[in-house]
């Protein structure tokens, strides 16, 4: 039996109550679209004025960073307040791409600047379960961090309801305008990456030292991964997160998306997180150089400029000689260190510091270690006193004994009366087995300074330049800052006033004692030779050679002391005052202007002006200055060619004969300034001046005041290590250059069979002369 028919329409009655609840039901939702419309109509208004220009990113230019060279390309240092290096679409590596818009906008490709889905659902959890969930779209970020600066507070955005209309506002005006591939672009290009890095591209330098094209799946979900918070998921800080977030949302969310197959994802998730990037940049190699251009630049163009305009610099440094220079200061000062200054104990322990050794974690281990690298090391066992068992260090996860053998520089036959357990320490390695330090030796940062500064001579281009012992250390540059006295270095300009007056090589002096006057109320003047002895009637040749003082003072008297200084003027020295104990160096100069003194020797008596900087471009490669070599005549080139002839038998007899061991046309001079407190060593060859300094920063003896370290014992031995490089890097030692003599010079043999140069016309009478072009 068929039950009553329900389907028959309800009583007139009540459908006219259906309608009228229709019809208000209509009016009341027409009213609520109606003032939904008016709101965000008003919401617009409201806004309009005060929002930014969208155009402005026709003409984008992001913050990027200023980058300096060396001659061949390699990047020595950089300045930026983001480290941002700006890419196009197409040098984006498709999965990351794909990483990017499946973790952070899936809908990317389809909304219109806004995820009406993700605003619902974002805005039920935050109504329901008073979750704060994110639901900006990449237009929005976009939109945010190009735009809406003005809202970040301690580096986050705050959560305003006038900061989130105003980003959808202008997240749909980037729509109407620019492309998704272009939206993508200036998200990848300033998406913050963690540890000072913006932009995809810094990122992937970053954690992986390669372009942002070249990323692997499972690198590019990991750069994915990191986006979200990188202060937090930054793999240098917590790497099982990172991977976590990997493995477990960015790699599943591109499978989920048909970006990659579920195989792929899971292979990709199986390896292991390999790092080759750094959380900091690599260190210059020559932070000196680069700080005294950083300088330069933000004086002449602002600070605005060198941090955010991306500006390239081209330096005129050579990258090979530089890290030579840095070797040659830190193994030369560390010697002379050890030699006068003896052992001292560590000035930190990490045990007093409530630390356990086996906790320890240093930046330098996480870099590779080689023979020859000197590496801070953590005691982590001393024999008892009074025994000679060896004592163990840690260096990152190796354990390597320090026998005996190891500190025996120090003249202590324990360990226990050197360090304690904790003790930081520094040592070098000698032997690796298996990529593990096996063999080392004690060592120690030196209290001692120095400098050094090589300037190709054709040009006055700077080659290398160390201002310091430690950047970290210290941040004051010796070689152009700290204006020390020039001792002994000073004689050859005495004497090239005196070869340009007519003197010779074999002019002569008596060195014997003397007595001058030296003013109203003032004791007399009474030079004494360095090793308090006179050695009679000698030669200009030997004065120079053997660095004789009162003959020195003695060519002053003759050709005039106001002379002298009119000279020293034209090789970079000016006003200095016409002092008798100019002679002696008193004078004080800065390490980059005396090497530039002493180019003029070997560069037929031109003096180059020294300079770092050879091209400054912006970062569209438009040219904003170019320097030149700048020649300025000092001497005659015959002058020049005597004093360099001068200068040779400092090497082949003089104060510094060591360098002959080099067995290279190379000439110098040695300078060391009363009681020890300053030593020099200025030399060249035909194509390179090298300049050495050491002592202390505070004026005091290097190594005692009876018998101190001098030119020949501290600062001649760095610079023969920079020669041998730069010989060994030339890769010419079997056909050396040489120092070519002007046409009016001649030879002539002397009664002792040595042959000497002269300006033709100054030779003895009667010698047979060979004119230079014989």
């Amino acid at each position: 039996m068929k039950g009553p028919d329900t389907s028959s329409p309800p009583p007139p009655g009540r459908q006219r109550v259906v309608i009228r609840v229709a019809r208000r039901a209509g009016l009341v939702a027409l009213f609520l679209v109606a003032a939904l419309l008016g709101t965000l109509s008003g919401v617009l208004f409201a806004y309009s004025d005060d929002l930014p220009q969208i155009s402005a990113l026709d003409s984008y230019q992001p913050n990027t960073i200023t980058r300096l060279f060396a001659r061949d390309g390699r990047e020595i240092g950089e300045f930026a307040t983001e480290r941002r290096v700006v890419i196009d679409y197409d040098r984006i590596a498709p999965a990351l791409r794909q990483a990017l818009i499946a973790s952070e906008d899936a809908d990317f490709e389809q909304h219109f600047g806004l995820s009406v889905s993700r605003i619902v659902i974002t805005a039920l959890k935050d109504l329901l379960y008073g979750q704060r969930a994110g639901a900006s779209t990449i237009t929005q970020q976009v939109a945010r961090m190009l735009f809406l600066s003005d809202y970040m507070r301690g580096g986050v955005f705050e959560r305003s309801f006038e900061r989130k209309i105003k980003e959808a506002i202008v997240a749909v005006q980037l729509e109407k305008r620019y492309t998704k591939r272009e939206i993508f672009t200036f998200y990848a290009n300033h998406v913050t990456m963690g540890h000072g890095a913006y932009g995809v591209e810094a990122g992937a330098q970053l954690y992986f030292s390669k372009p942002a094209k070249d990323l692997t799946l499972d690198e590019a979900a990991t750069l994915a991964a990191v986006v979200q918070t990188p202060a937090r998921l930054s793999p240098f800080v917590n790497p099982d997160q990172t991977l976590a977030r990997r493995n477990n949302y960015v790699l599943p969310r591109m499978a989920d998306e048909g970006f990659v197959t579920k195989a792929e994802a899971d292979q990709a998730a199986a390896r292991p997180l390999e790092l080759r990037g750094q959380p900091t940049p690599d260190r210059s190699i020559a932070p000196y150089f680069v700080e005294d251009i950083r300088k330069v630049l933000e004086q002449r163009y602002g600070a605005e400029a060198l941090y955010e305009a991306g500006l390239r610099v081209q330096t005129t440094l050579d990258a090979d000689l530089q890290q030579a220079a840095n070797l040659a200061i830190d193994r030369g000062l560390r010697r002379v260190d050890k030699r006068r200054s003896g052992y001292r104990r560590p000035a930190r322990n990490v045990v007093a510091d409530g630390r356990q050794t086996d906790r320890v974690t240093l930046p330098r281990w996480s870099q590779p270690v080689r023979v020859g690298d000197i590496v801070p090391a953590v005691v982590t066992f001393v024999p008892p006193r009074g025994t000679s068992g060896a004592a163990r260090i840690r260096i990152g996860p190796h354990t390597v004994t320090v026998p005996p053998a190891a500190y025996a520089w120090t003249r202590r036959s324990s360990a226990a009366d050197l360090f304690r357990v904790g003790d930081l320490i520094e040592v070098e390695v000698r032997e690796m087995r298996e990529g593990a330090p096996q063999v080392v030796a004690l060592e120690q940062p030196p209290e001692l300074e120095g400098a050094l500064v090589a300037i190709d001579n054709r040009t006055g281009e700077i080659r290398a330049m160390v201002g310091g012992f430690s950047f970290e250390r210290s941040k004051f540059n010796r070689a152009t800052q700290a204006r020390r006295q020039l001792g002994s270095t000073f004689k050859p300009i005495v004497y090239t006033t005196a070869i340009d007056r007519g003197f010779t090589p074999v002019s002569t002096f008596v060195d014997a004692p003397i007595s001058l006057e030296a003013g109203p109320n003032q004791p007399p003047y009474e030079p004494m030779n360095y090793d308090r002895k006179f050695e009679g009637t000698v030669t200009l040749r030997h004065a120079l050679e053997d660095s004789r003082n009162i003959p020195a003072v003695k060519a002053m008297l003759e050709v005039g002391p106001q002379q002298v200084v009119s000279y020293a003027a034209r090789f970079g020295f000016t006003g200095l005052s016409p002092f008798l104990s100019l002679a002696l160096g008193s004078a004080e100069e800065t390490l980059l202007d005396t090497t530039a003194a002493y180019t003029v020797f070997p560069n037929q008596g031109v003096r180059m002006r020294p300079y770092a900087v050879t091209t400054i471009a912006d970062r569209d490669g438009n040219i904003l200055e170019q320097n030149r070599p700048d020649a300025q005549e000092a001497i005659r080139a015959d002058t020049a060619f005597v004093m360099t002839s001068l200068l040779r038998g400092v090497i082949q007899r003089g104060t510094g004969a060591a360098a002959g061991a080099l067995d290279w046309p190379v000439a110098g001079k040695t300078g060391t300034v009363d009681d020890y407190t300053d030593t020099w060593f200025l030399g060249f060859d035909p194509n390179i001046t090298v300049g050495v300094w050491v002592g202390y920063d505070e004026k005091k003896p290097i190594g005692g005041a009876s018998m101190g370290e001098t030119g020949a014992t501290a600062a001649l031995p760095i610079w023969m290590e920079f020669m041998r490089a730069y010989i060994d890097l030339r890769g010419d030692r079997g056909n050396p250059p040489a120092f070519e003599p002007p046409g009016n010079i001649v030879f002539v043999t002397l009664g002792d069979g040595a042959t000497e140069a002269f300006i033709n016309g100054t030779q003895p009478q009667g010698a047979a002369a060979i004119p230079a072009s014989e």
